[in-house]
């Protein structure tokens, strides 16, 4: 059943389809196919923003048929889906799901790859365009790419393109970042490449530089005469969970700073760009990574904190602790909690520090904070009123998305006394609940060859450069009081007082 016979089943559109193709999925028996990008595919297609000509090559280790991987995905789907399937859309979408067993290794196996992709090419009319997910080990991705590149897979001619969307972590530091993106440079274009980071898919993200640039109320005071700092915090109440094993080679500071976190630095320090090209948006984003200080071996000791959680309550049950969780060593060093303060040194940003946090089984999760200067005092000396207090601008990314913003009122009545109000925007009570994943938008703009919310090269190189000092003072010398905090706490107390001794504290969640 053709999907315009199907107006029951989708909404109506709200932009054109993306652009025919094969996504071709490398590990595709993993969690991430099923959680994310399968659930992400349907959601598109209910949105009519699927290509009628489009399909999916599964490509893993374990032995399969076609037939046995759509129902595997059927199956999975009843589970990971972010809305009620619909039958008739669900039976369109499964259709275009095709299996090819192998190992990322074997040569030969890029070979049937080849040949399938050919035939399914033909089956489903998608002009020759091949979309490369690499959802598998990152020790694997050079290599994979490396094979495709010897099958001809990459590249492109007769007006159809070759593209590769690689997952985090793009490299573990300064030096196996460059050395990744020197091997897949050998091969690809940097048009062809696409290094995803899913948390940009979030809509409030991507209303940050919607929020900054089309509103004249807030564009005129973003800068360091008005902004007296700015926080930013990622935290999750989960552990690690089953990722064990690759958490604890990674920690918190590989795993989410030099991508996530500096993703939202650059989005909110970024001067605007002179357009919305890709390219326009990554280089204004890529100088505010050039100017972030970089930290002497001193001053990561100073502005760094470090921590790891113990066993705790997270949300009335009790958890274990980090070295108790699957595939953790129980001496781990491991960290699971990061806050630091940075300064940027241009002229927007000078003398503003931007304190950042993310951790692992924290009470709340994810949101970011901007504290707008404090008044003068002058005119409330002879009131009862003791201080006056700065306003906040609170950028809410998950699991609310949403914005609020912190202002003084007078309280009603004969004497001046000063109350706090909050003006809160959600994105749900004004445009409703769309159902998402956060891989849609960022699926979608690949078939579209649309690279803005996907990092380049040297944003990536320039991230692991600001990260290396810290990581070689934290190598040099490893934390000896690990476990520092408990579960279901804000981190250490040393992150209180990294903001406490400069006279601020960190945004709780309410």
């Amino acid at each position: 059943m053709e999907r315009r016979n199907q107006k029951s089943a989708v909404s109506e559109p709200q932009g054109h389809a993306g652009n025919p193709c094969i996504m071709v999925v490398f590990g595709a028996s993993g969690d991430l196919a099923k959680r994310k990008l399968i659930p992400a595919l349907y959601n598109l297609a209910r949105e009519q923003l699927m290509p009628k000509e489009f399909a999916v090559v599964g490509f893993a280790r374990r032995g399969m048929s076609h037939e046995a991987f759509r129902e595997k995905i059927s199956h999975d789907i009843k589970e990971f889906a972010t809305s009620p399937v619909d039958p008739d859309l669900w039976n369109w979408f499964v259709q275009r799901l095709y299996y090819l067993p192998g190992d990322v290794q074997d040569a030969n196996a890029y070979q049937k790859l080849q040949s399938l992709l050919v035939e399914v090419d033909k089956e489903r009319g998608t002009h020759g365009n091949y979309l490369y997910y690499l959802a598998t080990e990152p020790d694997f991705f050079s290599q994979i790419i490396q094979q495709l590149s010897s099958a001809g897979l990459t590249r492109e001619e007769n007006n159809c393109w070759r593209r590769v969307i690689i997952e985090k972590p793009f490299g573990h530091d300064i030096e196996s970042a460059r050395a990744l993106n020197r091997e897949i440079k050998e091969v690809l274009k940097e048009s062809q490449i696409y290094r995803i980071d899913h948390y940009l898919g979030k809509e409030t993200v991507q209303n940050i530089m919607v929020f900054r640039f089309a509103n004249g109320i807030f564009e005129p005071i973003w800068n360091r005469r008005y902004i007296d700092h700015v926080q930013i915090t990622v935290a999750e109440d989960l552990g690690v969970g089953q990722r064990g094993g690759f958490y604890d080679k990674a920690g918190a500071l590989r795993d989410m700073v030099p991508n996530h976190m500096f993703q939202l630095v650059t989005l909110t320090a970024m001067e605007p760009p002179i357009s919305f090209e890709a390219d326009a948006v990554r280089d204004e984003q890529v100088k505010i990574l050039r100017a972030i200080q970089t930290l002497s071996p001193e001053e990561v000791l100073q502005y760094t904190v470090r921590g790891q959680y113990g066993e705790g309550i997270i949300g009335g049950k009790r958890v274990p602790a980090y070295r108790s969780e699957s595939n953790v060593p129980p001496d781990s060093i491991t960290e699971t909690f990061v806050a630091m303060k940075l300064y940027i040194d241009n002229w927007r940003w000078a003398n503003v520090p931007f304190y950042l946090r993310t951790g692992k089984r924290l009470p709340c999760r994810y949101r970011g904070r901007y504290s707008i200067q404090r008044a003068p005092f002058v005119l409330f000396r002879k009131t009862n009123i003791e201080q006056l207090k700065p306003n906040l601008l609170v950028l809410h990314i998950q699991p609310d998305e949403g914005i609020s913003l912190n202002f003084g009122a007078k309280v009603p009545g004969p004497l001046v006394r000063l109350g706090t109000v909050d003006m809160e925007f959600r994105y749900k009570d004004y445009f409703g609940s769309i159902p998402s994943t956060g891989y849609e938008r960022l699926l979608y703009d690949c078939m579209l060859g649309d690279a803005t919310l996907f990092q380049r090269n040297d944003m990536i190189e320039t991230g692991w450069s600001v990260v290396s000092p810290i990581q070689d003072v934290w190598k040099a010398l490893p934390h000896r009081k690990f476990p520092n905090y408990a579960a279901g706490t804000w981190g250490p107390h040393e992150a209180d007082d990294l903001m406490a001794k400069d006279g601020r504290e960190w945004k709780k969640c309410q």
